[in-house]
């Protein structure tokens, strides 16, 4: 089991998403950003981390989702999901092939990693 966190980012009423590239693990699906829980790291300090690293801004927590586990054929994850503020910086992707700002009705648009697709209907629904 891997423990990932992830981040629904707000700002001026839209949300970041971010394409994986076709070089990792479920090629060109979308995905709210994020990654890895590392040994001794809390939730909150893993997303910060994740977020300034993947995509170089800086973000303020507002509240966490219901976690989410999901059996890929390879490997399980469970997904652990927070609501934040984009506070700062300019987005420069480190790992995926692109990002967008889209608005909460444009997201189901998308081709969604499945893990995330729980996530999002939850964040839909508030």
């Amino acid at each position: 089991m891997i423990n990932v966190t992830c981040a629904i980012i707000e700002h001026n009423e839209k949300i970041v998403v971010v394409q994986r590239s076709e070089f990792m693990n479920l090629p060109l699906k979308w995905e709210f950003p994020g990654g890895k829980i590392e040994n001794n790291e809390t939730e909150e300090a893993c997303i910060k981390r994740e977020i300034k690293e993947e995509l170089n801004i800086e973000i303020e927590l507002i509240s966490r989702l219901s976690p989410v586990t999901y059996k890929y054929p390879s490997f399980e994850i469970k997904l652990i999901p927070f609501i934040a503020k984009y506070i700062n910086g300019e987005i420069n992707l480190s790992e995926h092939k692109q990002f967008d700002w889209l608005t909460k009705d444009r997201l189901n648009n998308l081709d969604w990693a499945e893990a995330d697709i729980a996530i999002l209907k939850e964040y839909q629904s508030l």
